[in-house]
Parts: C-alpha cells; sequence; structure tokens
C-alpha cells in the first residue's frame, strides 16, 4: 500500500482528492490504477506528470514502488 497525493491540476483530474491510499508495484502500475479510478482527464495528467517517492524525484516508471511509501504526483506547471 503506497499513499499518493495530487498537487494543483493532478488534484483537480482527481475530483478534488488531495491523497488516497492504492496498492501498485510501480509509478506505471500506480499511474493506470488511478486513471482507472478517477477517468480519463487524471490518466491525461498522469502521461505528463512528475513523481517524487519520499520526496525524491522518480523517473523510472518501471521502478519498484516499496510498500508504505508517499508518492506525490505533480502535472506540469506553467513557466520555467
Amino acid at each position: 500500500m503506497v499513499t499518493v497525493r495530487y498537487f494543483a491540476g493532478a488534484r483537480a483530474a482527481a475530483g478534488g482528492v488531495s491523497s488516497e491510499d492504492a496498492e501498485a508495484g510501480s509509478i506505471a502500475e500506480l499511474a493506470q490504477l488511478l486513471a482507472d479510478r478517477h477517468g480519463e482527464r487524471l490518466g491525461l495528467v498522469m502521461k505528463s506528470a512528475s513523481f517524487l517517492v519520499d520526496g525524491l524525484a522518480c523517473h523510472d516508471r518501471e521502478a519498484e514502488l516499496p510498500a508504505g511509501v508517499t508518492v506525490d504526483v505533480l502535472p506540469p506547471f506553467a513557466g520555467g
């Protein structure tokens, strides 16, 4: 089980949910599970989002997610 926290547009795409628990073994699996749970809009956000796992950037969507971690979903932000 991992804790997922949504920020900015990801939160809006998840229907206003700011945090929830999910069972997933990787970021890719988590992204699919959450898109299935919340719909196509979140699925689109997940394709371009950045992910922090316990505060560290995770660029490998196939990397294993240990149980108990917190995954932050950060959509692309405007500006530089």
